[in-house]
């Protein structure tokens, strides 16, 4: 039996390269990216939990929000704070920039998780998938410890908790293309977003 798991949206980058507008924000086929992802996960989890330190440009949508915890930048501390205030003992983690997260993969994940795993990632030809993955709360003292060194990549508390890797060939099976690991750090990336999807403005 899966053990229950949350929902958790990061959504604290400055988007510097996209004009400082919010990423969640950005619209693909006429749909802000956080529409998109509000109905996969919503789709996967009965709670969802966006995590910003601007909540009151969320206000729209129902969901839990809320806000970091450790004054470091970074999609860590993001993580940290979903972790610390979520009513399971599990969650998914992804990010406001990532618009073609597939519920076939976060069930792939799911099917993968056992109580005895502190994490659940996916692991491609890239590398490791950290914001597409599962964490558990036995993740939090192993973060707060990590962000005290101000050392802000997710996977280096990796060796310290019980990781489970998910497979390219599994992933595959139900993204063939790995679109859901695709996400939107520049303009270039937006119109190559709009491509996947056939929007006119990739044109």
């Amino acid at each position: 039996m899966t053990p229950p798991c949350t929902g958790v949206i990061l959504s604290g980058g400055l988007s510097t390269r996209m004009g400082g507008k919010p990423k969640a924000f950005l619209k693909i086929d006429g749909e802000p990216i956080l529409d998109r992802l509000y109905r996969t996960m919503k789709a996967c989890f009965e709670g969802l939990t966006l995590v910003t330190n601007t909540p009151y440009e969320y206000l729209a949508w129902d969901l839990a929000i809320v806000t970091d915890l450790i004054p470091v930048r970074s999609a860590l501390t993001g993580i940290h704070a979903g972790l610390f205030h979520a009513p399971s003992q599990y969650i998914f983690v992804t990010a406001c920039d990532m618009p073609f997260v597939k519920s076939k993969v976060v069930n792939c994940l799911l099917d993968a998780l056992e109580p005895k795993w502190d994490v659940v990632i996916p692991a491609t030809q890239e590398g490791r998938q950290p914001l597409c993955a599962l964490y558990s709360k036995r993740c939090l003292r192993p973060i707060e410890r990590q962000l005290k060194t101000r050392d802000p990549r997710i996977v280096t508390f990796f060796p310290t908790v019980r990781v489970k890797e998910v497979p390219e060939s599994t992933i595959r099976a139900v993204d063939p293309q790995l679109h859901s690991f695709f996400n939107i750090n520049t303009p270039e990336d937006l119109k190559e977003a709009r491509k996947i999807t056939g929007d006119s403005r990739s044109r």
